[in-house]
C-alpha cells in the first residue's frame, strides 16, 4: 500500500528527489500535484483503510499513512501538519531512526512553528553520522532561515551542499544560498 502511494507521486516516509526536465530538484512545495497519480493516491489510502483495522499498527502501516496524509493534500497549505507530526511521533515509538525524527522535526516546525522543530533536531547534531548527512544541515538551514538566523541558515546551506553527492541538491541548496545572500548580505 505504501508502494502504491509512493508511485502516485509522494514518498512522504523516504522522500527521492524529484528533478525537473532540466534535472534541477522539484522540492515537494513547488511539485505540481495536478501531475501525480490521483488514481493511484486512491488505491493506496483504500488498501491503507483496509489494512489498518486488522491488527496492530507498525512501521510500515505509519510510513503509508504519512504518505497517504501528504499525496491527498491539494497544496503543501492544505498539509494537516498536526496529523503528520503526530504520525511521526507514532513511528518514532515504533521504529526510531535518526532520520524519522529528521522528518518528524520538519512536520513539528510546519504544525507548531520552526523552533520546535529545531529543538526536536538539536540532539540529531550530537550524531557522527548524522552530522555528515546533508539532510540534517538543509533542513536545519530552512528552520534557521524561518526563525530570522540568516548567518546560521547560510553556514548549514553551505555545508549540507558540500556534503551532498547529488548535483540537483547540490545546485537546489546553492541556489537557496545564494538567494539568502541577496536578501541578506553578509550572510
Amino acid at each position: 500500500m505504501k508502494y502504491v502511494i509512493m508511485s502516485a507521486g509522494a514518498d512522504a516516509a523516504h522522500p527521492r528527489p524529484v528533478t525537473d526536465a532540466a534535472g534541477d530538484l522539484v522540492p515537494l512545495a513547488e511539485q505540481d500535484r495536478s501531475r501525480w497519480r490521483g488514481d493511484l493516491i486512491a488505491e493506496g489510502v483504500t488498501l491503507l483503510g483496509q489494512a489498518l483495522p486488522h491488527g496492530p499498527v507498525g512501521r510500515y502501516q505509519l510510513q503509508a499513512a504519512i504518505a497517504a496524509v501528504h499525496a491527498e493534500a491539494p497544496t503543501v497549505e492544505a498539509t494537516d501538519w498536526l496529523q503528520i507530526s503526530i504520525l511521526y511521533d507514532m513511528l518514532n515509538r515504533v521504529a526510531p531512526t535518526p532520520f524519522v525524527t529528521l522528518n518528524q522535526a520538519v512536520a513539528v516546525a510546519m504544525a507548531h512553528g520552526p523552533d520546535l522543530g529545531l529543538a526536536l533536531l538539536h540532539p540529531l547534531l550530537a550524531d557522527p553520522a548524522m552530522r555528515r548527512h546533508h539532510r540534517l544541515h538543509a533542513v536545519r538551514a530552512h528552520l534557521l532561515e524561518l526563525v530570522g538566523d540568516p548567518a546560521a541558515a547560510a553556514a548549514h546551506y553551505r555545508t549540507a551542499a558540500r556534503l551532498t553527492d547529488s548535483l540537483p541538491e547540490q545546485r537546489y541548496l546553492n541556489r537557496r544560498l545564494a538567494r539568502l545572500r541577496q536578501q541578506h548580505p553578509g550572510s
